[in-house]
């Protein structure tokens, strides 16, 4: 599972093969975890983050959309 950032104790990355979903990037924090669809933006599911948590993730995926998804974003 390759990370592609780094950020404040928060971790994103992806996993290879993953079937046929859309374009999506986990988050991981501790034992906190969420998916997060990228195109458009939008939460896929999470577990332990609270609701704050989620709108500061949010805004870390759509600022690093392009880093996450490529130019397509």
């Amino acid at each position: 599972m390759p990370t592609l950032l780094k950020f404040k104790g928060f971790r994103f990355f992806f996993f290879s093969l993953e079937g046929n979903e859309p374009p999506h990037v986990h988050i991981e924090n501790g034992d906190k975890l969420a998916k997060f669809w990228l195109n458009p933006v939008n939460l896929a599911s999470s577990y332990g983050f609270r609701s704050h948590e989620l709108a500061k993730i949010r805004t870390l995926v759509i600022a690093n959309n392009t880093l996450f998804f490529g130019e397509m974003a």
